[in-house]
Order: structure tokens, then C-alpha cells, then sequence
């Protein structure tokens, strides 16, 4: 089972270094501690920051803040049943 918090709380450390407001995903990267390569693990769910990306597509950027940007994504995982 995903422990929903954990992973919301790995989002924000990943991502919460990035220079805000970000207006594109690669304004992400330089803020990860590997890269695309960064993996997000809780329960049975285990993703890379590219996969992430793959999956979810392209957000609704702009994002003001981590915290805006973590709960879209956890919302677009939710609404797909990724989590």
C-alpha cells in the first residue's frame, strides 16, 4: 500500500530546491539530487522523476511553490490510479 504522505514528503524534498516560480519541467532538474534519474518509492509504487514526467505529461505550469506543484502532482497520480 502507498503511504500517501511519505510520498508527497519525498516530492517535496526532491523538489522543493528549485528556483520558484518554475515554468517548465526542466526547471526542475537541476534541483534533483540524481537527475531524471531521482526514484520515488512508497509501498508498491516506484517511479523516476522522468517517469513521473512520462506518465503525468506536461503539468499546469506555471507553479508558484513546491507545496502548488506537489499537489498537482499527487492529484494527477490520484486521478490516475498510480497511487
Amino acid at each position: 500500500m502507498v503511504d500517501k504522505a511519505e510520498l508527497r514528503e519525498q516530492f517535496v524534498e526532491a523538489f522543493e530546491g528549485a528556483d520558484y516560480p518554475i515554468s517548465s519541467p526542466m526547471d526542475l532538474v537541476p534541483a534533483l539530487p540524481d537527475g531524471p534519474g531521482t526514484k520515488f518509492e512508497s509501498g508498491e509504487f516506484s517511479m523516476t522523476a522522468m517517469e513521473l514526467q512520462t506518465k503525468l505529461g506536461g503539468g499546469d505550469f506555471p507553479y508558484e511553490s513546491v507545496d502548488e506543484f506537489v499537489d498537482d502532482v499527487m492529484s494527477q497520480l490520484e486521478g490516475k490510479d498510480l497511487v
